[in-house]
This record gives C-alpha cells, sequence and structure tokens, in this order.
C-alpha cells in the first residue's frame, strides 16, 4: 500500500516551502535574481541547502516558481484597481497608476520582475504574466469600445502597447535601484504615475487628457 502524508505532515511540508520561497522574495527584492542562490535562500531561511532541494529541484524550478508567486500577486492588484471605478476609461488608468506606484515603492524587486537577466524559463513566464496585464487592460477597454465610451479600437493591441509602454517608461528609474551599471540610471520622479496615466488616456483616445 503506497504511503499517503498525513494532513500534518503535509502541513509541515507546505510550510516549509513557503518559508523557501518568503525567504527567495527577500533576497529577490535585496539584491534581484543574481542573489538568489539555492545556498543564499537555505540560509535566509536558516535551514540547510538540501532542505531547500526537497521542494525545489534546481534554482531554475526555484526561480520559476518564485516570479510566479511575486507577479500574481502583482496581477491581483491590478485587477482588483481596473475593476473598481465604473467608467472604463478610468479602469485602464487606475491599473496603469497601481501597476507604476507599486513598482516605484518596490524598485529592486520591480526591476528584477521587469528587466534584470534572467535564464530562458523565467524569460517565458514573463511572457506569459505580459499577456496577463495585457488581457487586464483589454478586458475592460472592451467594455468601453462596446458600449461607445471609448473610441473603436482593437483592445487586445492597445492593451498590449499600454503594457509594453509602461515596462519600458519605468525600466529607467527602476535601474537605478540596482546597484549596478545599468545604462541611462534615472532617479524615480514623483509625477511618473501621473504622467502614465495622462499617456494611457491619450492612448485610450479620451478627450482632453492633459499632460499633468
Amino acid at each position: 500500500m503506497p504511503y499517503r502524508r498525513t494532513p500534518a505532515v503535509q502541513a509541515r511540508m507546505d510550510g516549509r516551502r513557503d518559508a523557501v520561497l518568503g525567504a527567495a522574495r527577500a533576497l529577490l527584492a535585496d539584491e534581484g535574481y543574481a542573489g538568489c542562490t539555492v545556498a543564499a535562500v537555505a540560509a535566509r531561511a536558516r535551514i540547510a541547502t538540501g532542505s531547500v532541494y526537497r521542494h525545489f529541484p534546481s534554482k531554475s524550478v526555484l526561480a520559476v516558481e518564485l516570479f510566479r508567486s511575486v507577479v500574481t500577486a502583482e496581477v491581483d492588484a491590478v485587477s482588483a484597481a481596473a475593476r473598481r471605478p465604473e467608467d472604463p476609461a478610468e479602469g485602464v488608468a487606475a491599473a496603469v497608476e497601481t501597476f507604476a506606484r507599486r513598482a516605484l515603492a518596490s524598485p529592486r524587486l520591480a526591476y528584477a520582475l521587469l528587466a534584470e537577466p534572467v535564464d530562458t524559463a523565467v524569460e517565458a513566464e514573463r511572457l506569459v504574466f505580459r499577456r496577463a496585464f495585457r488581457d487586464v487592460f483589454a478586458a475592460r477597454i472592451a467594455e468601453g469600445t462596446d458600449s461607445g465610451r471609448l473610441p473603436r479600437q482593437d483592445p487586445l493591441l492597445t492593451a498590449a502597447g499600454l503594457v509594453g509602454a509602461c515596462a519600458e517608461a519605468l525600466i529607467g528609474p527602476l535601474s537605478g535601484a540596482t546597484g549596478s551599471q545599468a545604462e541611462s540610471p534615472e532617479a524615480p520622479g514623483p509625477h511618473t504615475p501621473a504622467h502614465l496615466v495622462a499617456f494611457t488616456l491619450r492612448a485610450l483616445g479620451v478627450p482632453h487628457a492633459d499632460h499633468p
């Protein structure tokens, strides 16, 4: 008869796995992916290196799971912001503002998620989650075009453009937080979210979307 873990044993294993991911997230926010070695994660979690491998068979597997857990929280926050306003354009603008403010509040973490060189497995996850952000924007843009509150346009195309523009606009300010010699580091400006919101409204075709 095959061995089956008791609920108590499974709960302990899940708790240790969560502790490893928590330690990895803390390292990611402090040092980026370069600092998330298995040994460093084990040290941060105060466990043996072998214990990390019991839950994650390689650094690549750990990095992918870490990326998924962190970016899922970001997608959830942006989705919640997009749903709150009744007006679709305001919903998209709220999503963009939330995306920017959260990135600038945790610049090292955001840079790691958006632009830090990573292995191919994590890069593939980036594409998946960029589409997730795109779909959040596209749903509200489609609502606006269907109701006539926004000009006719391709919601997926506009949404993809907005996601790309937001990421590109933020990479410069975020790169200054890496401690490396990234190209053209810039200090995060307090008006960056407002500028992105104005750009978003203009891109959607909202009249009188003036520059802040």
